[in-house]
């Protein structure tokens, strides 16, 4: 599986998760960085982020300090469309997924 494909001068990011970290604040922080490491491989970054996709776990429990951790990632001046949902994850002790596309 590819983590990013580009076409068309959009970057398309597989979705990102994390194992390692006990709790959705630090498995959003590992993916995020993931997600940096990413975009900027393929020559761009959040600032250019257009969408994003979100699965949590557990949306009720986590949905709030997701969120904080993603606010505070963000780019202010362009913050991409979201979608956010709860969903079964590939491994018990995953918590998060995140995807995105981006602008080159």
């Amino acid at each position: 599986m590819s983590q990013a494909v580009i076409h068309n001068d959009i970057v398309y990011l597989s979705g990102q998760v994390d194992g390692t970290a006990e709790d959705v604040v630090g498995q959003t922080k590992n993916v995020l960085a993931k997600v940096d490491k990413y975009l900027e491989e393929a020559g761009t970054d959040k600032s250019k982020l257009l969408t994003s996709t979100i699965w949590l776990k557990d949306i009720e429990r986590d949905f709030v300090k997701f969120n904080q951790v993603w606010c505070g990632w963000i780019d202010k001046n362009n913050k991409p469309v979201r979608a956010t949902t709860e969903a079964s994850l590939a491994a018990p002790n995953m918590l998060v997924e995140i995807q995105v596309t981006a602008a080159k």
